[in-house]
């Protein structure tokens, strides 16, 4: 499979199966550039899953509500991102997580 692909849908796990997809990329892969995605985005939907669990928690007081939304809106924009930059064959890194995994 070419790596483009793989990038791709690494990156679309997000909407079906954003844990299972990279641990398996991860584990049966040996590019070292789609295990680094793989771990960046593994990391990044738990990261982001436990910022809108907390946002959402502190939402009854509405101070959770403006987090929820830019939470949600990272957890939707980033994977669109990094599926454009894929196909554009350009690097693409998670935010701060990014930086975390080399």
């Amino acid at each position: 499979m070419n790596n483009k692909w793989l990038k791709i849908f690494i990156h679309a796990s997000t909407w079906f199966a954003p844990i299972l997809v990279p641990i398996i990329t991860y584990f049966i892969i040996s590019d070292r550039e789609i295990k680094s995605l793989s771990l960046q985005a593994l990391i990044f939907h738990f990261v982001i899953g436990l910022l809108i669990a907390v946002s959402a928690f502190f939402s009854w007081i509405l101070i959770g509500i403006p987090f929820l939304i830019v939470f949600g809106a990272i957890a939707l924009l980033a994977p669109i991102v990094g599926i454009i930059k894929a196909l554009n064959e350009r690097p693409f890194r998670y935010p701060i997580i990014g930086s975390w995994v080399a």
